[in-house]
């Protein structure tokens, strides 16, 4: 039987907690999760994919079965290939989010018809944290802290600092 493999991408600039619930949640299903930062040229970047590539190595550090990576400007498909994914991983929060998605999936299934489309619906806390609403916190000089990771929130209150 060859080995379950997830990949759960996303800008994660910043990772949040609901992310992070995600990630967990589907270490459970897979023998090995991939988490990709992806390049998104609707977002305005907080941190460079370097800093985010570092940050999500510290949260995930010890978590044998995640390996994060920073994608180039590739298709998720063709990373999911590259690296013998069987699963794409999504999470949901909402309607908006399941339209998306939908979206997404229609192409990914013309591209990759050997991939399966996992849909994780956010827990309820989670449903309104946005790596978006989170950056503009930030700019409001806002406590970040119950919405991210700890090093996450260290991380910004050292760039506030400098």
């Amino acid at each position: 039987m060859s080995d379950k493999i997830g990949m759960f991408t996303g800008s994660f600039d910043p990772i949040t907690n609901g992310h992070l619930d995600i990630i967990e949640r589907a270490c459970g299903l897979f023998d090995k999760l991939y988490v990709g930062i992806f390049f998104n040229p609707n977002k305005i970047g907080l941190f460079t994919g370097q800093e985010r590539l570092a940050l999500l190595q510290k949260v995930f550090e010890g978590n044998e079965k995640i390996e994060v990576f920073l994608a180039g400007q590739e298709l998720v498909v063709d990373v999911a290939r590259e690296r013998r994914v069987s699963h794409i991983v999504r999470g949901l929060r909402n309607g908006i989010d399941l339209e998306y998605e939908a979206n997404l999936d229609y192409f990914n299934r013309q591209l990759a018809p050997e991939l399966e489309t996992v849909y994780l619906m956010s827990k309820p806390e989670y449903r309104n944290i946005s790596s978006s609403q989170i950056r503009e916190l930030i700019h409001y000089q806002q406590d970040i802290s119950p919405y991210v990771p700890p090093v996450v929130s260290e991380e910004i209150k050292k760039n506030e600092e400098k």
